[in-house]
């Protein structure tokens, strides 16, 4: 049949950010990209990179419904956690809130970011604490057409929204707004006090970026506001933040020498009120979490023709509290917080000899938590102020990859390490009629780990063992009773892979396979697998452009069974869900697409309560919009 003629050149400008080149000693690690165009089609970015085998929130709910403290992320299924045990950065600059180690989605709408790139295993070597179990490094957009992006959306249950990227001279804006009538997530046994998960969200950046004549300058500011429905009468959230971030480079085209600068400072705040859906009355209200996180990072790096090296300093710290009432009548009041700080050096080299690469490098950090505190009055009075701690943390890594024609074989090994966030160590919490007790004795999480691996045009296969040692956890002590522990370890045997295939010219086809055998050893559940741990997890997508001006993308990710409950006796069951988008460009200014999230109505199972109570994710929505480029 005839071809339609390609539509016209849209012009682009470029805005800089300042960021040093990507480092030679990537290609020894576990590295998968996230390209732009998977980016811009997701709803949400986290939705993105869960496509990607291994990476998983803390609960299967996207931040399109989930509450703020379950918006944390690891990049494989070891033990999925609230505070995250994956590092999330922005052009270096850490994403994770300062109290809990969360990560507010909405805040990184997908207009803005043109790549994310996940580093699986610890990350040692330049990225510092929290990268436990990997680093999700987002670069944001550079490149945006003449007039700026434009984009609205519609779909069911009162879905509306927007979102709109420009350029004008050094400075690059970003803008999103979503809303949502949201769902019921109880399906059946539904009360009157039952209600839907509605989302209203917005954020906003700018940076600017001037010449200043061979080095790159970047200053950022953004701020994002949320507020949720928890799926109960009376209970709801509301989170807003801001960060100002400064970054300096010098990079050196080619072979040369490259450095950087950079500091941010970073403030939070969280309203999160719990509901009763049997009484439909409020039974926990933190009604203020202020916090402030700070700090800086400094890199030279040179490199030559047969290797290089790379050394560098880091530091951040945090000081934040939670204010609430609790009790049956919200009579008490408590008041919970402290501060912590974690600095480090790092050094890191490379050889490359022929078709090999040989790489290592090592970091000392100092972490130290300080003025803790949880103070309560009305009912049961108390005061406690813990002892402020401290210690020193060796970390390393090192890798090696042979190139043998148009294939390779890796292999590596690390360590990394996370300090427990102040939400874990200051503040208990009341959820579903179990109490959690925090835990101002906890120790940071520590992983050790090695993987071998090889690929070549078009695909890759990675097995993997790590070890999660102090693994933090809620570990089940009583009826109605559990406490934030260092929950002896967990080891985690996997398998990776992931394949590229081009049908002709029209049609690409990318599968990936993520297989994690995890089991706790030591302590009170020894031998069961961590809760939030899925063994197996399988995505396929394949994108059909029969003609320059129409392209369609079917998305399928299959997840097996997880266990909602350390003890493993709530499972939520395995899923199959389905995608599809379906773009057609109008004319060069205007591109019209259709979309469909869970196109089957699956049963995603998100929580099984001890009576037995299941919520349920997202069902079928249809979703139209339009994407202007004047």
């Amino acid at each position: 049949m005839p071809v339609a003629a390609p539509p016209p050149t849209v012009a682009v400008v470029t805005v800089e950010a300042a960021r040093l080149p990507l480092s030679p000693v990537d290609r020894a690690f576990a590295i998968v990209t996230v390209g732009e165009e998977a980016i811009a089609t997701a709803p949400r970015l986290d939705e993105a990179l869960v496509a990607t085998p291994g990476v998983q929130l803390f609960r299967r709910t996207s931040s399109n419904a989930s509450n703020p403290t379950t918006q944390g992320i690891s990049v494989r299924s070891i033990a999925g956690s609230g505070a995250s045990r994956a590092l999330v950065t922005l052009d270096g600059v850490p994403q994770n809130d300062p109290f809990g180690g969360w990560v507010i989605w909405s805040g990184l709408p997908p207009i803005g970011i043109e790549q994310a790139r996940i580093v699986r295993g610890a990350g040692a070597g330049p990225y510092g604490a929290g990268a436990l179990t990997g680093v999700i490094q987002l670069a944001e957009r550079t490149h945006v057409p003449a007039h700026g992006e434009y984009e609205l959306h519609a779909g069911e249950r009162g879905l509306l929204g927007a979102a709109a990227a420009a350029a004008l001279g050094d400075v690059f804006v970003t803008a999103s707004t979503e809303t949502s009538d949201g769902w019921i997530p109880v399906r059946t046994g539904r009360t009157a006090y039952d209600a839907p998960l509605f989302l209203n969200a917005s954020s906003a950046a700018i940076r600017w970026a001037p010449d200043l004549g061979g080095k790159d300058l970047a200053v950022r500011l953004s701020g994002y506001q949320e507020a949720r429905g928890a799926g109960q009468v009376g209970g709801n959230s509301r989170a807003v933040g801001a960060t100002l971030s400064a970054t300096l480079a010098d990079t050196s085209p080619g072979i040369g020498t490259g450095w950087r600068l950079q500091g941010w400072v970073k403030h939070s705040d969280l309203e999160n009120r719990t509901g009763n859906r049997t009484t439909g009355l409020t039974t926990n209200e933190q009604y203020a979490t202020p916090a402030w996180g700070a700090g800086f990072n400094a890199a030279l790096r040179k490199d030559g023709l047969d290797g290089g090296w790379e050394v560098g300093a880091d530091a951040r710290g945090a000081r934040g509290e939670t204010r609430e009432h609790f009790g049956s009548t919200l009579a008490g009041n408590r008041i919970s917080g402290g501060s912590q700080s974690v600095a480090g050096v790092y050094a890191e080299g490379y050889r490359q000899n022929g078709p090999w690469l040989i790489t290592g490098g090592a970091r000392l950090d100092r972490w130290a938590t300080f003025d803790g505190k949880r103070i309560q009055t009305v009912i049961a009075p108390s005061q406690e102020h813990p002892t402020d701690r401290s210690g020193w943390v060796p970390t390393a890594r090192a890798g090696v990859r042979r190139d043998i024609g148009e294939t390779y074989l890796r292999g590596a090994a690390y360590a990394g390490f996370r300090p427990p966030t102040l939400n874990e160590l200051y503040r208990p919490f009341t959820v579903s009629g179990t109490t959690t007790q925090a835990n101002a004795g906890l120790q940071p999480e520590k992983l050790f780990g090695a993987e071998l691996g090889g690929g070549g045009s078009g695909w890759e296969v990675t097995g993997f063992y790590n070890r999660l040692e102090d693994a933090i956890t809620n570990v089940t002590i009583g009826a109605g009773l559990a406490q934030r522990r260092n929950a002896g370890a967990v080891d985690a045997t996997g398998l990776e892979a992931e394949a590229d295939h081009h049908v002709g010219e029209a049609l690409s086809v990318h599968l990936a396979a993520a297989y994690t055998h995890a089991r706790v050893d030591g302590g009170p559940n020894d031998g069961l697998r961590p809760a939030q741990t899925p063994e197996l997890t399988l995505a396929g997508a394949a994108t059909w452009r029969p003609v320059e001006r129409l392209s369609a993308r079917l998305d399928v990710r299959y997840e097996g069974s997880r266990f909602d409950d350390d003890r493993n006796t709530r499972k939520l069951a395995p899923f199959t869900e389905v995608g599809v988008r379906c773009d057609w460009t109008l004319t060069r200014e205007v591109t019209f697409y259709a979309a469909a999230e869970n196109l089957t109505d699956a049963g995603v199972q998100t929580a099984r309560a001890f009576d037995g109570t299941i919520s349920y994710d997202q069902p079928r929505t249809f979703r139209l919009g339009l994407i202007f480029r004047p």
